[in-house]
């Protein structure tokens, strides 16, 4: 048990970190730009196309990559993890990350709008601050709180690997190895993978409300 664990957990943290860092970088630029846009074609189109990515599933949206940028233009490999490079990393990670980029550009341009709109985001206006300092000093930190609350969860979500992924791509991950113990009858394995998800999200869980006190100075502990 401890060495498929220490042997799938690694490619998770890849595959996971690479997904989760991908759904911030475009994620958190979409919601701001969306919110800062708001009832433009710059907030509905990009809001539609968030909703087709959460509705959408990953077990569509993978064989959509592998056919496109692997059959098609033979740019990346169809599936395994070889030696861990670069290319055999960036499909599984694209499909996984794609969900989260819609929830988290929705999440931001919710809260985004509501920070606009509050009293002390007015005042700073109505003082004439600039609009990127307005939003950089004042409005980002609060309304990263609601996106904060979720990446706890979906910070093991994404580390801990999509069972689909890791099929789909031939990845030998410990979600891989947790579905396969339970067919046979690995219950060493099973509850191992049960125990390492739990502490992860008790851990992440903690991480996210002790940043708190970091965005909101109102957060004391």
């Amino acid at each position: 048990m401890n060495e498929i664990i220490r042997q799938g957990f690694p490619i998770d943290i890849v595959i996971g970190g690479c997904a989760l860092v991908g759904a911030l970088l475009i994620g958190l630029p979409i919601g701001i730009m969306a919110a800062l846009r708001r009832d433009t074609g710059w907030d509905h189109l990009p809001m539609g196309l968030s909703m087709i990515g959460i509705s959408v599933p990953v077990f569509v949206v993978a064989p959509i990559l592998i056919l496109v940028f692997a059959v098609n233009f033979h740019w990346l490999p169809a599936g395994g993890w070889g030696t861990g490079s670069l290319k055999n990393v960036i499909l599984p990670a694209a499909a996984l990350a794609a969900p989260y980029i819609a929830y988290v550009a929705r999440l931001m341009r919710g809260s985004m709008v509501e920070v606009l709109n509050s009293p002390f985001i007015l005042m700073a206006r109505a003082k004439g601050v600039p609009r990127y300092l307005l939003i950089l000093r004042h409005a980002m930190k609060p309304a990263l709180m609601p996106l904060v609350s979720f990446l706890g969860p979906a910070v093991v979500g994404v580390i801990t690997g999509s069972i689909v992924i890791e099929t789909i791509f031939g990845l030998p991950g410990i979600g891989r190895a947790f579905v396969d113990g339970a067919l046979n009858r690995d219950y060493t394995l099973v509850l191992g993978v049960t125990i390492l998800y739990g502490v992860l999200i008790v851990v992440f869980n903690l991480l996210a409300d002790l940043s708190y006190s970091v965005l909101d100075p109102r957060v004391r502990y």
